[in-house]
């Protein structure tokens, strides 16, 4: 819809993506353009990593700590904010949560032995978990009281909310993963919230 939108708002992500690239030390190499009836924005990295300095998903081992950088519930936020039930506390904490780069993270996890490591993206936190525990051949086990969400996201999923993948990131895990009889259905979804 690129023809549709201001070009104000163009130029914003633009620059915005611009900006976090800069600050990412990247530089920005091309682009192309996808018509469709919703707007979509999106970034490929390619680079060159040092093989002792590449941390993958697999090789978890037992006694490891999970660790996670950012909450979780991005995804229903963003679906519940298109019909106007997120306040602009929660989707600003969520905004600025989610715009900030993993640098100082990964930087400081870098002083210490990291037998694995994985984003949490599309498949949620349980569906990337179960991926890290599959491809290291371990149990993973996770604390619902522990996992930090977005001020208003388990609410959202309390009113109904739910995203486009949520069916599919359950399909994915049911046959390895498996939830305590005290974690409620909506936190079971808020744990299979695909984020950004």
């Amino acid at each position: 819809p690129s023809k549709k939108l201001p070009e104000e708002m163009l130029h914003g992500i633009l620059e915005g993506a611009l900006d976090k690239i800069t600050e990412a030390g990247a530089v920005l190499a091309g682009g192309h353009t996808i018509e469709d009836e919703e707007p979509k924005f999106g970034l490929s990295v390619t680079g060159i990593v040092h093989p002792e300095r590449y941390w993958s998903n697999a090789g978890a081992q037992p006694g490891d700590l999970i660790i996670l950088t950012k909450r979780i519930g991005s995804g229903v936020l963003f679906n519940a904010n298109l019909k106007g039930w997120v306040s602009d506390g929660a989707l600003t904490t969520c905004l600025d949560t989610i715009s900030a780069l993993n640098r100082s993270s990964a930087e400081l996890a870098s002083a210490f032995t990291i037998h694995a490591a994985t984003d949490v993206t599309g498949f949620g936190l349980a569906g990337h978990a179960t991926e890290m525990a599959n491809g290291s051949d371990v149990t993973i086990e996770l604390h619902a009281s522990q996992i930090p969400q977005f001020p208003e996201a388990l609410d959202m999923y309390k009113k109904g909310m739910t995203t486009g993948v949520n069916a599919e990131n359950r399909a994915m895990i049911e046959r390895s993963t498996r939830f305590a009889g005290s974690i409620s259905i909506y936190e079971q979804e808020l744990f299979i919230d695909p984020q950004t």
